[in-house]
């Protein structure tokens, strides 16, 4: 009877939001009036938008600034999804990406901004009236356990922080389970932004959110996995922490009923030692800090070089990979390092060189060909040096060994390979051929009961269509999701039920104020639709925005990126380097 009175709970609590929304979109609707022109259309769309608001958003109440920004921003792809690309689609015409056609919009793009932040904000203000006019939402009252049940999440990146969230919203009204979160580091680091922390277009605390303040039920440890013992259940932390203290701490062992394994992924070297030893890693916000630092030590140094040669050497920058992260991290720089050649009058522009060297014969393989191409074709007109068809033999001080040749350079940053965390591989369970535990369609860890995975550590696949699901933020999430109600149902006697979700799309941006995109349309899930330049761009700050946690972090973040229009580059080293 319990998980059937949830079960109708849930149902009423969905409907209490839903209506609330509703009525929260009716009343920002009169924001898409002036746009949209017919009165009816607005209303309706306002009012169907605001009730997916309302059961989508958290039950939180009062925090209207980050309602205000989420909402605001989110605007911005709301706009190109159904103003721009949208109601032409409708009227049997086809979207217009000229500039003309971007001036044209203009005024419907301030409607939804407008729309997204009052809909944020009313839609607050009601859930506190209707929390102090007809009580709380409904929950179950707590029934008395003797012992708790422990479930604990290894991992404080996207999905073990979103899994911890989910759990806390899913059994809100148990408190017969305790939740535990182990992380190396104390707070989430909102990767997809990290490539503008290296070049200098962001701080680097600002795309940082504590685990600690993010989590409310959830007991964070910050410290080091050293090992896992499946047979007695019990989690190995390293006595030494997180590369900090004196080591004086004694080995902590942590037991479990339900583990959950997002322990993420490392660089993968492919046994090159030099390269381990000697280039840049991309991965944590330490090292976007410690690439810019460097980039303009180089800077310095070449400015007091007299030798032509070596000041060509300092001031060429070799990134290995052309994914994601190494498109990005190639145009970051580019535009940083050619913003910051007016502070060094002695330096001139022919000998900066930012080269990616890629091993296929077309950047962005996560996108389609021809967007490829076109990112490919736009680097290089902003000078970037493409190295196509082209592998990474090995490194030294002073020089890069590619397959057909050298490259002189005091600089290589690694993005072109990742490996599952080197935890999973002492564990003895079933792998793939990365390395990453198989899960089953349930995110189960394959062979075991109480053990889950999911992220780049897992080998993920969809319970629908069976195909292998991309270890990125996107899928991680979902995952996440799914993995919370899974370990819910479990401890309600319940089947857990197969993990699927279609992908959204992705999202790159290649330098200033270009961005290439490729969303799935949802109502045609085989085909993609394909965006570049400009509006790529904007939809890209816009989404990424929405999604980053805390409104400080959005507010600083907008801040950031407004004194970027109109001041330059920031040069101050935040490391020594001498």
């Amino acid at each position: 009877m319990r998980p059937l009175l949830r079960d109708k709970m849930t149902t009423n609590r969905y409907l209490r939001r839903s209506l609330i929304g509703a009525v929260a979109g009716a009343v920002a609707s009169l924001a898409l009036l002036p746009t949209l022109g017919h009165a009816s259309w607005a209303m309706v769309l306002g009012i169907l938008l605001g009730a997916g608001y309302g059961v989508a958003a958290t039950a939180e109440t009062g925090t209207y600034m980050d309602a205000l920004m989420t909402m605001a921003a989110l605007g911005v792809p709301l706009w190109g999804l159904i103003s721009v690309i949208g109601f032409p689609m409708v009227a049997g015409q086809r979207p217009d990406w000229t500039a003309e056609g971007m001036r044209a919009h203009f005024a419907a793009l301030v409607g939804w901004l407008l729309y997204g932040g009052v809909l944020g904000v009313t839609q607050r203000a009601l859930r506190a009236l209707a929390q102090k006019r007809f009580g709380p939402e409904s929950e179950l009252a707590p029934v008395a356990s003797v012992e708790k049940k422990r479930i604990l999440i290894l991992g404080g990146g996207f999905a073990g922080m979103k899994t911890a969230e989910c759990l806390e919203q899913e059994l809100r009204a148990n408190p017969d389970v305790s939740i535990t979160l182990v992380s190396e580091t104390n707070a989430l680091l909102f990767t997809p932004m990290l490539a503008e922390v290296a070049g200098s277009s962001l701080e680097p605390s600002h795309i940082s959110t504590p685990l600690r303040t993010s989590l409310h039920r959830t007991e964070f440890l910050r410290g080091r996995v050293s090992g896992i013992d499946l047979e007695r259940r019990v989690v190995r932390l390293d006595g030494a922490g997180s590369n900090i203290g004196d080591g004086g701490e004694r080995e902590r062992e942590l037991a479990y009923d339900h583990l959950v394994l997002a322990l993420g992924s490392v660089s993968n070297y492919f046994g090159m030692g030099n390269v381990e030893k000697l280039a840049f890693n991309f991965k944590s916000l330490l090292d976007a800090i410690r690439i810019r630092n460097h980039v303009i030590e180089m800077f310095e140094r070449a400015d007091r070089e007299e030798d032509a040669g070596l000041r060509r050497k300092y001031l060429t920058f070799v990134i290995a990979g052309g994914g994601f992260a190494g498109v990005e991290l190639a145009g970051a720089l580019n535009d940083f390092a050619r913003g910051i050649l007016a502070d060094y009058p002695k330096l001139q522009r022919q000998d900066l060189q930012v080269v990616l060297v890629h091993p296929r014969d077309c950047i962005l393989p996560e996108l389609s060909e021809s967007l490829g191409r076109y990112a490919q074709k736009k680097m290089e007109e902003r000078g970037v040096i493409f190295r196509m068809n082209t592998r990474l033999k090995d490194v030294m001080p002073g020089a890069v060994l590619l397959n057909d040749g050298t490259i002189a350079a005091e600089t290589l940053v690694w993005t072109a390979g990742t490996a599952p965390s080197p935890i999973v591989k002492s564990l003895a369970v079933e792998k793939d051929k990365r390395g990453a535990v198989k899960v089953d369609e349930t995110l189960r860890v394959a062979g075991t009961t109480r053990v889950w995975g999911l992220g780049d550590c897992a080998a993920v696949v969809d319970g629908k269509s069976g195909k292998p699901c991309p270890p990125t933020a996107q899928f991680a999430l979902r995952e996440a999701q799914q993995l919370a109600k899974n370990i819910a149902a479990e401890l309600e006697g319940r089947n857990p039920r197969a993990f699927h979700f279609d992908s959204l799309g992705a999202l790159c941006v290649i330098g200033h104020q270009t961005a290439c995109a490729e969303l799935t349309l949802p109502f045609a899930r085989n085909k993609a639709m394909r965006i570049s330049g400009l509006f790529a761009w904007l939809m890209w700050r816009g989404i990424y925005l929405s999604k980053l946690p805390g409104v400080e972090r959005k507010v600083r973040v907008l801040v950031d990126w407004t004194i970027e229009l109109f001041f330059p580059r920031d040069i101050v080293q935040t490391i020594d380097l001498r």
